[in-house]
């Protein structure tokens, strides 16, 4: 079904990995043509108003400064993703949770669109380029950048920031695809995804959600705490124990834990929001992470995507108090975002929707080659620079090992 994707110039790929999730209804999502296509919220939610349909599509970080006008965004935009863009697809093909129908709703004959993708092939893959990632930030700057934003918090202008490098290359890829499917393989997660718009490649390997929406309950997982893995079972759980019991890494994420309960009070009933788990450790290829997922109950009256209009951009990619810490990133972080730390997702013809948080991720411009990926971490007081440096390269480690 993937190779058969390709032949399209906009399209968006969401796999589960099967994954356990008891928030997630599909095994995987795969949406291709474009019937109509969307560059603003509002927009998408007129569309949606007047004939409800599948709607997939990304919001970029710097979606910011739409939503709060005082913040601007004056770094190179290297990466060359629109600020907002949703699509109404012509096709999209689904799986259910548990794996017991394939379903396709198009706008073409389903049975013609079945036996073109039975007819592909599964190539290999084996092509791809090496390739050598020069990073924006050096280590010795990099920790000398996480020692100035420790004095930031220690003159009391914010309690956590998160702070990102970027590695960058210029690369021809023949194949994009192909990125994804060596990442996906080496790195299967929960949140997987494959996005295509134009000339725009977005290959990501992304653990974590940002907002579901089901019926009218709001849920979020923000992730905070990274720990390695080991090869040796017992190495490997002392690492996940070591995590779990963390002070730093619990502190991390229960600030983060407090900003979403903030974000998710301005759209739901009051007294509904709370904290359904608190530092649940999850296990994935390379790393273990701490997650925790917050809830809330949808207001009556609001408009469909007026629950990101009030937590984008999501929590955990920022730090809080969040308006500081975004001034903050765009004085310090080299390049803009753009699509990393912003949002791929899908919103149901029900009303429904899920979106994830773009992170372990390759972005491929094919017309100007640009091959890039960003990592980081979370800055507070008691963080040591030299560990937040081999946090980063950590992160970074699952998208340079595609070129491996």
């Amino acid at each position: 079904m993937l190779n058969w994707t390709k032949q399209f110039s906009i399209l968006a790929f969401m796999d589960s990995n099967s994954y356990p999730d008891p928030y997630g209804r599909y095994e995987f999502l795969s949406a291709v043509g474009c019937m109509c296509e969307m560059n603003s919220l509002e927009e998408a939610e007129g569309v949606f108003a007047a004939q409800p349909d599948w709607m997939f599509g990304h919001l970029n970080y710097d979606h910011k400064n739409t939503l709060e006008p005082k913040l601007h965004s004056g770094k190179p935009a290297l990466k060359g993703y629109k600020e907002v863009s949703f699509f109404v697809p012509e096709t999209v093909c689904r799986m259910e949770r548990g794996g017991l129908s394939f379903v396709i709703e198009t706008v073409h004959d389903p049975d013609q669109i079945f036996a073109a993708i039975l007819r592909e092939k599964i190539p290999e893959y084996t092509n791809l380029p090496k390739v050598q990632f020069e990073l924006r930030v050096g280590r010795d700057a990099y920790i000398e950048t996480v020692q100035k934003l420790r004095a930031h918090i220690r003159e009391g202008d914010c309690y956590e920031i998160n702070f990102c490098n970027e590695g960058h290359a210029i690369a021809e890829i023949a194949e994009p695809l192909g990125l994804f499917r060596v990442l996906n393989s080496l790195s299967p997660a929960p949140f997987a995804s494959y996005y295509r718009n134009g000339d725009h490649h977005l290959v990501c390997a992304s653990p974590e959600r940002y907002l579901c929406k089901a019926g009218d309950r709001l849920i979020s997982q923000p992730i905070k705490g990274t720990s390695a893995r080991s090869a040796d079972p017992q190495i490997d759980s002392c690492l996940r124990t070591d995590l779990r019991n963390s002070e730093k890494e619990q502190a991390e994420n229960v600030m983060i834990v407090d900003l979403v309960r903030n974000d998710l009070a301005r759209c739901c009933v009051p007294g509904s929001v709370q904290v359904e788990e608190l530092f649940g450790i999850y296990s994935y290829p390379s790393v273990h992470q701490m997650m925790s997922t917050v809830s809330g109950q949808i207001g009556e009256g609001q408009s469909l995507l007026h629950p990101v209009c009030c937590s984008f951009p999501m929590g955990s990619m920022t730090g809080a108090p969040k308006f500081k810490v975004m001034e903050l990133i765009e004085q310090y972080e080299p390049v803009r975002r753009e699509l990393y730390s912003g949002t791929v997702g899908y919103v149901s013809p029900a009303g429904d929707f899920d979106f994830n948080v773009v992170i372990r991720s390759l972005f491929y411009n094919a017309a100007t080659h640009y091959l890039c990926f960003q990592s980081g971490g979370a800055i507070t007081y008691d963080s040591d620079p030299a560990a937040e440096w081999d946090e980063m390269q950590l992160k970074a480690s699952a998208m340079a090992n595609v070129f491996r």
